[in-house]
């Protein structure tokens, strides 16, 4: 599974993000959209027409949106290039179809990274077996796609990947910090060692964690929005994805993983 599957690639998508998923108005969202109803900014040739002021619109939300490359599968393999605008009868399958396949894409993006760590080598082998499957089904019709007990198959997976990170983290220090889940919105971390900490499903909105060391800190499904990471290190964090960096606030001095960007408005 190359790291390029699991990037979006808007020209040979068919808009997707910006139909399938219902939208509420709110700080990061300009309007309320139901969903299946494309954004009145979505154009004729599936382009966004303000992608390059989207925060300045009220769009943040859109702004920090990935797919993981779900949205090309679906359009170019799961339904063989067809879109919904000429072929309107497969309109709420293919959006039907994106919400699965996005839930998948995003559980390959973490497995390919947990057959990267050279201490989760123990489980390599389980993680290999569950990347597979993953891809496996991600080339199913859409009739199979849509039935998949997904709930079920991110349970496994997520407990593997929770087995990985225990042994990522393990040799950085006994006293390692556990904010699995926890509600630390607006909170000063900035003293805090975060060295090899647990950040799982932590909700960091607007929280400060300038200058902060987050090598082997796992920061699986972490809420980053608004999060102030200037100056901090990144670059050895395990289960980071782009979305979350765009979500948060930095700057030239944020060390970053090699496999992320530097989010354009930092």
């Amino acid at each position: 599974m190359s790291a390029l599957d699991l990037r979006p690639d808007c020209e040979r998508c068919f808009g997707l993000c910006c139909v399938a998923p219902a939208y509420s108005k709110s700080s990061e969202f300009a309007i309320d959209k139901p969903a299946g109803q494309a954004c009145p900014h979505l154009r004729a040739d599936f382009r966004c027409a303000i992608r390059d002021r989207l925060r300045q619109h009220g769009f943040s939300g859109c702004a920090a949106g990935d797919c993981f490359g779900a949205g090309q599968k679906v359009a170019q393999i799961t339904f063989g290039g067809q879109d919904w605008r000429q072929t309107p009868g497969i309109a709420d399958q293919m959006f039907s179809a994106f919400s699965v396949m996005r839930q998948l894409h995003e559980l390959m993006w973490y497995l390919s990274e947990a057959v990267s760590l050279e201490a989760a080598q123990p489980l390599w082998t389980e993680l290999r077996i569950a990347l597979d499957e993953t891809e496996r089904l991600t080339r199913s019709i859409p009739e199979v796609l849509l039935e998949l007990a997904v709930p079920e198959h991110r349970r496994r997976v997520n407990a593997l990947l929770v087995r990985a990170s225990e042994l990522v983290r393990a040799g950085v220090r006994e006293d390692r910090l556990d904010y699995r889940g926890a509600d630390l919105i607006g909170r000063d971390l900035r003293n805090a060692d975060l060295r090899g900490g647990n950040l799982r499903g932590a909700l960091l909105i607007g929280a400060n964690l300038s200058g902060v060391d987050l090598t082997l800190a796992d920061l699986t499904g972490a809420d980053l929005r608004g999060l102030d990471l200037t100056g901090a290190n990144l670059s050895g964090g395990i289960f980071l994805t782009q979305s979350q960096l765009d979500a948060a606030r930095g700057d030239a001095d944020t060390r970053l993983p090699g496999a992320l960007t530097r989010p354009m408005h930092w």
